[in-house]
Formats: C-alpha cells, sequence, structure tokens
C-alpha cells in the first residue's frame, strides 16, 4: 500500500518533530508555531530535514506564512476548527429526499461533519427511521421539521478548539428514549468553555427498553 508506505518514511523521517513543530498526513505536511516570529526557524528544520533526506516538493502545492488552511477536510486557524465551507453547501444545497438513495446521502453528507453538531442522532431521528425494514420513504412533517432545523443549524456552525492536554476536560451527557448523546468541552485561556467534540448515536432497539439512568 503505498500511502501507508509513505506515512512509514515520514513518520520516521520526522519523528522527533512530529506533534512538536509539524504534523504530517501522508502526503501533506503542516508546519506551526505558535509566533510568526519563530516561524522561519521552524520552517528551516523541517526543509533541512527534507533535504538530508533527499526528499523534494512540489513548489505549486506550497503555502507558506498563513495563518490557517484546509487540512483533511477542516480549516484549521488560531480560532480553532472550522467545517469545510464546501461540505456546509453541499448540505444547504440539498432538497427533501423522495428515495432511499437521497436518504442515504443526505446523512451521508451529516456524518462527514457530525463533530459541529450537538445531538444530531436525535435532531434526525425521524429521518433515520426511513431506513428501517419496517418503514417506507414517507418525507413526513417530522422528517421535514428535522430536515430544515439542520440546515438551520448550519448557517452559523460552531468553531471547535483542538483539546490542551495540560487542561481538565468537561464532559455532558444526554440521554433520550431514542439516542445517546455528549458533548467534550474545555475551558480556553480566557476562562470561556470551548467545545471540542460533539457526538452521538442512536439507541439500538433492545437499549430503547432500558431505563435512562442505564
Amino acid at each position: 500500500n503505498a500511502g501507508a508506505t509513505y506515512q512509514r518514511a515520514m513518520t520516521y523521517i520526522f519523528h522527533d518533530l512530529i506533534h512538536k513543530i509539524m504534523e504530517s498526513y501522508v502526503d501533506d505536511l503542516l508546519a506551526k508555531a505558535k509566533k510568526r516570529c519563530d516561524h522561519p526557524e521552524v520552517l528551516r528544520v523541517i526543509l533541512s530535514r527534507l533535504i538530508e533526506y533527499g526528499v523534494t516538493l512540489n513548489p505549486e502545492k506550497c503555502i507558506f506564512g498563513v495563518t490557517g488552511g484546509k487540512l483533511l477536510g477542516y480549516i484549521i486557524s488560531s480560532r480553532g476548527i472550522d467545517v469545510d465551507p464546501t461540505k456546509i453547501r453541499a448540505v444547504l444545497e440539498m432538497v427533501p429526499p423522495s428515495n432511499e438513495s437521497g436518504v442515504r446521502s443526505f446523512l451521508g453528507k451529516l456524518g462527514a461533519i457530525r463533530r459541529f453538531i450537538p445531538d444530531l442522532s436525535f435532531a434526525i431521528h425521524p429521518i433515520n427511521n426511513l431506513l428501517k425494514k419496517d418503514y417506507s420513504i414517507d418525507w413526513t412533517k417530522d422528517c421535514n421539521e428535522a430536515f430544515e432545523a439542520v440546515k438551520r443549524f448550519l448557517l452559523s456552525p460552531p468553531t471547535l478548539m483542538p483539546p490542551k492536554l495540560d487542561h481538565p476536560l468537561i464532559l455532558y451527557s444526554r440521554a433520550t428514549n431514542v439516542s445517546l448523546a455528549c458533548m467534550l468541552a474545555q475551558e480556553d485561556d480566557n476562562k470561556r468553555e470551548r467545545v471540542i467534540y460533539f457526538i452521538s448515536r442512536t439507541l439500538l432497539d433492545y437499549e430503547t427498553r432500558y431505563t435512562q439512568a442505564e
């Protein structure tokens, strides 16, 4: 597997720099510095390492001195982690689906950005039900309300905060009769609570018979 081999090579070359002054994701290299004045030295170290191992870069794909950029489908900046606007637009431009393929397409698009949406499984439960064996693709009022509610939320999605390993984490959880959800958060340097991650899932049939405490 070429991708896995390349990743192993990058990890070998930059093992002492990864998670400190850079990140490596297959063929994407990210150099990082907290202060602009430190960035040239970070670049010097990384470029020297590339020269040492005979690795070349494509100048047309290199960007230097920026405060943010797209990485792994997200927008990374000093603000935090934002969802790629193209993924938001893909959802906002959808019309209510009329068949199973359309429902799966809508849910698939949400799956790619679900970490930005609180209690998503509960919000789209009427739509998820359409894929059950004993349900037909009957787009009800509840389905449409769920569809429009998610689209309204995505007009102003939250910016997520990368976790700080030396700060305590805060976990909020919620259980309903159809889903489980939680929010992982942390206080930033200004003591403001910031979201790190939203996660949720639909209960399995046998789990719906548990009490809420269970």
